[in-house]
């Protein structure tokens, strides 16, 4: 399909986040959700079922998983296996710590059933000041018991400044175990705000990841580096921003926002709990509609790299203040530098197990 068509819109999602609980036994410092302490207000679990059966019906290819920690939700195993039953696929993201070797048996035994382990560093010296203290061993724990159950992973790790001298060993790792690297751009939602500046690559490192990836063609990012493609050679991906075109992103308590990076009041195209549904929203949301119309303006459509990244990200416009027809703070032209903010990392992360609570 073109670039054109995908701009339109498609009559429902190639795929979604799902984000099904906010509940999260960790606190990481740039959790674009927040997340945390659980809503009150969560789909139910017939909800939940019905949300999924209406994803079946309009031929949804897969859902991707998350939160929170969705393997806090009581039911999410029940949930799972709903999905997969009706034939859509699951991919779901977890910290890992509550994998113990039940959990692996459950996943290992499931088809069409994919799951990322998140570490944000190949070392607990750089993951546990962004994802709490410990948590790089759960997560290889987690890892040794999909591993002796023969299940393939993936792990994900969200690119930042200390994190990006440690990509080839991020590879290595994943190499150990036969399983795939997925490298994620960090965005300055959620808690993601307050890091940002600190944690955000250098425009040297994005020079540097660029090459690494052309170098790395098995290493997955779906579009998240598509703002790279301005250097020269594309990206893997669309190469553009699908936000309301063909994905978007349900929250726990039914709320449809354009992109799971962008989950503020503006970019919310309705609630499944209201008349019409998911495919309501999906087809007829005013947002969504705008969105399958507007292009970015301004500079960027005169730029010679425009046909390659389209502008770059609505999420980190906003969430940084920029319009959103500017270009994208991280624009390969950009001459100005990150510059660095004091932030406290060991202290504002910090584990909090009473969080998940209903």
């Amino acid at each position: 399909m073109s670039y054109e068509v995908f701009r339109k819109g498609l009559d429902a999602p190639i795929c979604l986040t799902w984000e099904i609980t906010y509940g999260c036994n960790l606190q990481c410092v740039h959790c674009l959700s927040s997340s945390g302490r659980r809503r009150r207000d969560e789909l139910t679990t017939a909800e939940a079922k019905r949300l999924i059966d209406e994803w079946a019906e309009m031929k949804v290819f897969y859902i991707n998983v998350g939160g929170g920690e969705p393997m806090s939700r009581r039911d999410f195993f029940e949930l799972m296996d709903h999905a997969l039953d009706r034939g859509v696929g699951v991919k779901f993201s977890t910290n890992g710590t509550l994998i113990d070797d039940a959990a692996a048996a459950w996943i290992a035994s499931r088809d069409y059933l994919d799951v990322q382990i998140s570490v944000d560093g190949a070392t607990p010296e750089t993951n546990d000041p962004v994802r709490g203290e410990g948590s790089y061993d759960r997560a290889r724990r987690a890892m040794e018991r999909l591993a002796k159950h023969g299940f393939r992973f993936k792990i994900n790790a969200t690119v930042t400044r200390h994190n990006y001298p440690e990509i080839d060993d991020l590879y290595a790792l994943a190499g150990r175990y036969e399983a795939e690297l997925r490298l994620t751009r960090l965005r300055p939602s959620g808690r993601g705000v307050n890091v940002w500046e600190a944690l955000r690559p250098t425009h040297a490192q994005n020079r540097g990841l660029y090459e690494w990836l052309l170098k790395h063609p098995d290493v997955l990012t779906g579009d998240s580096f598509f703002h790279l493609s301005a250097y020269g050679q594309p990206m893997d991906g669309l190469n553009m921003c699908g936000a309301g075109r063909i994905v978007c992103c349900v929250d726990p308590v039914g709320e449809v926002y354009a992109c799971p990076f962008m989950l503020a009041p503006e970019f919310s195209g309705g609630n499944v709990r209201h008349e019409g549904g998911f495919a309501g929203v999906w087809r007829t949301s005013p947002l969504f509609a705008h969105l399958r119309e507007w292009q970015v303006g301004g500079s960027c459509q005169s730029c010679n790299a425009y046909s390659k990244c389209h502008g770059g990200c609505m999420a980190v416009k906003h969430f940084t203040g920029r319009s959103l027809d500017a270009p994208d703070p991280d624009c390969v032209f950009e001459k100005t530098e990150p510059v660095p903010v004091a932030v406290a990392m060991t202290s504002a992360v910090r584990s909090a197990p009473e969080t998940v609570r209903a």
